[in-house]
């Protein structure tokens, strides 16, 4: 009976010591981080509300705040009434030309009988020559006509353009007033709330996607040649008190430099000054958080 419980003892300080080797039990350590985005402000105006609470889950595209739209709205009135005055000038070209192109017409069956007339000897060629003149007189005039209500049409068009324009901008600014999520993640941080008053570019919260979060860990030269991008890794968190859990990892980024060694962070080889970033992406179980320490056997 002595004899197992020293047989266990002996098992148990060998299980402390293994636990408390700390980073030789890794290849390499670094913290766990997550994909951050800071949204801010694209309009300015008061804040009607605003519902970021620290901790919210957010799906990408939630709206969570409305900047006041009044101003915007009414300028958009304005330019829609501008629209439709600049329609309603527009001058229909069939219409204008109408009674000169009837004209035409009575003049070449004037022009016509004057030609019968002349043939048969009832009319001389002055009366001809008269016809003639008209007709290239009223044929210029319809020409000139033409041009201008063209001229005109296209200048009204062109308004037109303008205005649409400056609609569509006011459209896009009434889009930016509506704050949305841009990704599906947390809310990290609040720095406004409502009824305060927003100016571009101004923070209003952060938003970090917690799904799929990854430990940036950093590896020696001489480890290199066992990492490539895609390779599956076992990834460890560190909660303290000998507490880890492990997770299944894979590589998606190797830094094509190298740095020194932050101070914070063990490696393998104690003796390597210089070191290689590599982020491993984990799925993260609800149980990682950002900043939390951690570590990757690449076997």
């Amino acid at each position: 009976m002595k004899l197992i419980q020293f047989i266990g003892t002996l098992f148990s300080v060998a299980l402390l010591a293994a636990c408390g080797r700390g980073g030789d039990e890794y290849d390499a350590t670094g913290t766990f981080e997550a994909t951050e985005v800071t949204v801010s402000a694209e309009a300015a105006g008061r804040l009607l509300n605003f519902n970021a609470e620290e901790g919210t889950v957010l799906h990408a595209g939630d709206q969570i705040g409305l900047i006041d739209t009044v101003q915007l709205n009414l300028k958009k009135l304005q330019l829609e009434a501008s629209m439709k005055s600049v329609q309603s000038q527009r001058p229909d070209l069939n219409k204008q030309v109408a009674a000169t192109k009837q004209q035409i017409a009575t003049a070449e069956r004037e022009k016509k009988r004057v030609e019968n007339l002349l043939k048969a000897g009832a009319a001389n060629q002055k009366q001809l020559d008269d016809r003639n003149s008209e007709l290239a007189v009223l044929r210029k005039q319809l020409s000139a006509q033409t041009s201008s209500l063209q001229n005109s049409l296209q200048s009204l068009t062109e308004q037109g353009s303008s205005v649409g324009i400056q609609v569509a901008q006011i459209i896009d600014q009434l889009e930016k007033c509506h704050i949305m999520s841009p990704i599906q993640g947390t809310v990290l941080a609040k720095y406004t709330e409502a009824g305060e008053l927003a100016t571009i570019g101004k923070p209003l919260f952060k938003i970090a996607d917690m799904e799929q979060i990854y430990l940036r860990a950093y590896i020696t030269s001489a480890q290199l040649t066992e990492v490539k991008l895609g390779n599956k890794v076992k990834v460890f968190s560190d909660y303290g008190n000998d507490i880890r859990k492990e997770y299944q990892g894979t590589i998606t980024w190797i830094s094509s430099r190298s740095e020194f060694t932050p101070k914070t962070i063990q490696t393998k080889d104690e003796r390597a000054n210089l070191v290689y970033a590599v982020k491993v992406t984990v799925k993260n179980d609800g149980n990682l958080k950002i900043g939390m320490y951690g570590g990757l056997n690449l076997k």
